[in-house]
């Protein structure tokens, strides 16, 4: 598959701090690709130098096959943009917003066919300013769809959407992969990274620090299982001598990862045992992309 958006040594500096430090991908046509990490890693700013808003410092950009020096308004006709933070004027009607931002492009989506696509048909007639933040997200993702693009940016998508309207939207998102198009997102959502992404980029402080399928990225953990269980903390320090390297903390939960779980866990539970120690609320899970995150950052997506 010809790649859609290739990017070569992209750098961009706000005086001292290197937002976006020499990183280099591509995203190939027909597929979802995600770029994590924590606030501050550089997402934004290398997605707002691909919608256009910014101009790096050095690097090479290629849209659609050709060369940019900066993205314009001919590559910006084939694309839709869904930004992290938007605002529509708030007493025009959903239908209106639609229609006037299908006026902009030569070729757009019918406007009701984009309303019952993101589940807004009920608020047609209805002023932007009565919507809920989550029909205002759904009336940006219509509004990114409403050029027909060969190429999506969706810069937290789903934020502020209830877990069914996040569903929806992952189902939309995966219909529009069908019909061909090409998805680039960042979400703050792990499970949805794991859901959709057929290609993950994880950066940190402005680089990329790994990247590959969700499955391999998980693989490369080396890691069979995972313990989670309540724990008061004065045990943790304990339980850090025991297992070297495998314990951390996540507020009042504790997770050990276990190479070998049935060692593992009866080192545990002896452990427990002998101090006396509930395990509460005691979970066995497989390792999923949020783990390979931490490991890679030690930080959540949100911090």
């Amino acid at each position: 598959m010809r790649p859609v958006v290739r990017v070569a040594d992209l750098r961009k500096s706000y005086g001292p701090v290197r937002a976006v430090d020499g990183i280099s991908f591509s995203v190939a046509e027909g597929t979802i690709f995600s770029l994590l990490g924590p606030n501050g890693a550089g997402k934004t700013t290398t997605v707002e130098i691909l919608e256009g808003l910014r101009i790096p410092d050095s690097g090479t950009i290629e849209l659609f096959g050709e060369k940019v020096e900066r993205v314009g308004p001919a590559q910006r006709a084939r694309m839709g943009v869904l930004l992290q933070e938007g605002a529509f004027e708030p007493y025009l009607r959903v239908r209106e917003v639609l229609s006037l931002f299908s006026s902009f492009f030569p070729k757009s989506l019918e406007v009701q066919k984009l309303l019952e696509l993101v589940g807004l048909e009920e608020k047609k007639k209805a002023l932007v300013r009565t919507l809920s933040g989550g029909q205002k997200r759904r009336l940006a993702l219509a509004v990114a769809l409403v050029g027909d693009p060969e190429l999506l940016i969706l810069d937290e998508p789903t934020t502020g959407l209830d877990p069914q309207a996040r569903r929806r939207v992952w189902e939309i998102l995966e219909e529009l992969k069908g019909q061909g198009k090409t998805i680039l997102l960042t979400t703050h959502y792990m499970e949805e990274a794991e859901a959709l992404s057929d290609w993950v980029c994880i950066m940190d402080h402005g680089k990329i620090v790994a990247e590959g399928t969700p499955r391999e990225l998980v693989t490369s953990l080396g890691m069979a299982s995972y313990v989670e269980f309540e724990l008061p903390l004065e045990f943790l320090p304990e339980l850090e001598e025991l297992f070297p390297g495998c314990v951390r903390q996540d507020g009042e939960i504790c997770v050990i990862s276990f190479s070998d779980l049935n060692s593992g866990l009866s080192s545990l539970l002896s452990w427990a045992q002998s101090r006396g120690v509930a395990l509460r609320h005691l979970l066995i899970r497989q390792p999923n992309l949020e783990d390979v995150f931490l490991a890679l950052t030690g930080r959540r997506l949100r911090e």
